[in-house]
């Protein structure tokens, strides 16, 4: 198992047969961004994010726009090594324009301060609740799988991510719940708990930012920290990412495993 997998990432290179499936998602990809019921749902950030939640309409195969299933070396290696690869949901369609980050619609100046300064790092499945946002551990995710579908600059509001954060996650939470039966997990206020734990990671982790081309993936263990850059390309273009993550299926004890 490679080195960086075992700090939480892994980044693949080119592959022939996934960089055919983005020619077809691209084109599924570029007409839910033009649609403006989509538009109007999930452009954020003063135009500068489309978020893009289940936005590219690929069935449980992957396959969309005519395209074969989702296949190749990025899905190999999930289904030996993760050993879950479940039926997959519609991709996020997650596009970055020059300017990002602007304040999100309802976004609180620290909350702005920190997409700002700190990429908006967070556990995807850890979810703020109710009007003081307490966070709990809600929509666990099997893992985090982007698939770049258009080729932009390195600086084009990349993928942040910090290695060997999932250790340090993992046992903040553990320690959280060590006293809950896991039927409540996801009732427990972990807040605290989570602010614990990034804190810790920014301290002791080297931010790390990911970019890749077309027919290029990389994969994020479930319990790494990550987030977006802001933007530092020329101010023109976009970046285009289908991102995979879908529901943790097995028992909540094993989802705090490695």
């Amino acid at each position: 198992m490679s080195d960086t997998w075992s700090s939480g990432w892994l980044k693949f290179p080119y592959d022939p047969v996934l960089a055919a499936w983005v020619e077809a998602a691209k084109i599924a990809a570029d007409a839910a961004v033009a649609n403006p019921e989509m538009q109007r749902k999930w452009l954020q950030c003063e135009g500068t994010w489309f978020v893009g939640v289940d936005a590219l309409p690929n069935d449980a195969s992957g396959a969309v726009h005519g395209s074969q299933g989702l296949t190749g070396a990025a899905m190999t290696f999930i289904d030996r090594y993760l050993e879950e690869w479940p039926p997959l949901h519609p991709a996020q369609v997650s596009v970055i324009y020059p300017g990002y980050p602007k304040p999100r619609m309802g976004e609180s100046e620290a909350a702005f301060r920190f997409r700002k300064n700190r990429d908006a790092a967070h556990i995807d499945g850890i979810l703020p609740h109710g009007s003081a946002r307490r966070r709990k551990l809600v929509e666990p995710h099997a893992f985090i799988l982007g698939i770049p579908l258009n080729d932009c600059a390195a600086g084009a509001g990349p993928l942040v991510v910090w290695p060997d954060s999932p250790d340090i996650i993992r046992r903040h939470l553990s320690l959280a719940f060590s006293e809950v039966d896991p039927a409540k997990w996801a009732d427990l206020d972990i807040t605290k708990t989570y602010q614990a734990a990034r804190q810790e990671v920014f301290a002791t982790c080297q931010r790390l930012e990911l970019s890749a081309k077309p027919g290029e993936a990389y994969l994020l263990h479930r319990l790494a920290l990550h987030g977006v850059a802001p933007w530092r390309a020329r101010p023109e273009g976009r970046r285009m990412v289908a991102y995979f993550r879908p529901p943790w299926r097995g028992t909540l004890q094993k989802f705090l495993s490695k």
